[in-house]
Parts: C-alpha cells; sequence; structure tokens
C-alpha cells in the first residue's frame, strides 16, 4: 500500500494535500482497496459550507456505497468534474484523483490528522 508523504489522512481513510490555505481531498489507496471497482462519484457543490467531519459525498462501488467526509471546515472552492465524470480514475490513482477542494476556515483542524507514519501503522493495525 502507498501513503504518499506529502498528504495527512483521517481515521475514514481521507488523504488531505495542503496549499496555503486550500485542502485538497481524496480517499486513500487503502479506501479505494476496499472498495474495490469505483462506478460512480457524487460530490458536493462549488460554494457549500462544511463543518469538520460533515459529509461531502459519496462514491459507489460494485461491493459497496461509502460516505466521504471532509476533514477540514471550510469552502468548496472547486471539485473534481474529471473523476465524476471516470470514477474509476480513482481505482487507478488515488492520490491523483482528489474529489474537492477546499477554503479552510480552521487551518488548526488539519492538527486531528494523521501523519503518513502514523496512517500507515493505524491501517496495519485497524
Amino acid at each position: 500500500m502507498s501513503v504518499p508523504s506529502d498528504c495527512l489522512y483521517s481515521r475514514e481513510h481521507e488523504w488531505v494535500r495542503v496549499d496555503g490555505d486550500i485542502a485538497t481531498i481524496g480517499i486513500t489507496e487503502h479506501a479505494q482497496q476496499q472498495l474495490g471497482e469505483v462506478v460512480f462519484v457524487e460530490g458536493p457543490e462549488v460554494g457549500q459550507v462544511f463543518d469538520c467531519d460533515d459529509e461531502v459525498g459519496t462514491i459507489e462501488s460494485v461491493k459497496a456505497v461509502a460516505e466521504v467526509y471532509t476533514p477540514v471546515a471550510g469552502e468548496v472552492t472547486e471539485t473534481n468534474d474529471g473523476v465524476i465524470d471516470n470514477p474509476e480514475a480513482i481505482n487507478e490513482a488515488p492520490y491523483e484523483a482528489w474529489l474537492l477542494k477546499i477554503r479552510m476556515s480552521n487551518p488548526s483542524d488539519l492538527d486531528a490528522l494523521m501523519s503518513p507514519e502514523a496512517y500507515e501503522e493505524f491501517c496495519n493495525v485497524g
């Protein structure tokens, strides 16, 4: 399992890549492996505002439907139409197939996320 070092990770298996006050969010390789072949992605609308840990979308696979949660609070600035149109991109490259970008309203939300090393341990134990 690949765990990129430039991301932070949630217990719900979302990854966050931070650039200034923008958090790019997607699901991890671990989550993608658990889901199997992804067939549908539904995300939020640009401009929607969420609190930390709010549900922001769903991912459907041939095996299950999973909710996607935002690990940070803020306003959605962009969604990845490419993934909505081509959901299997998540299977091919989960760390490139991001779902949404949020302008963080509370950057301290990041403090609750795991480092790559802690996430890898979390997945191996959990």
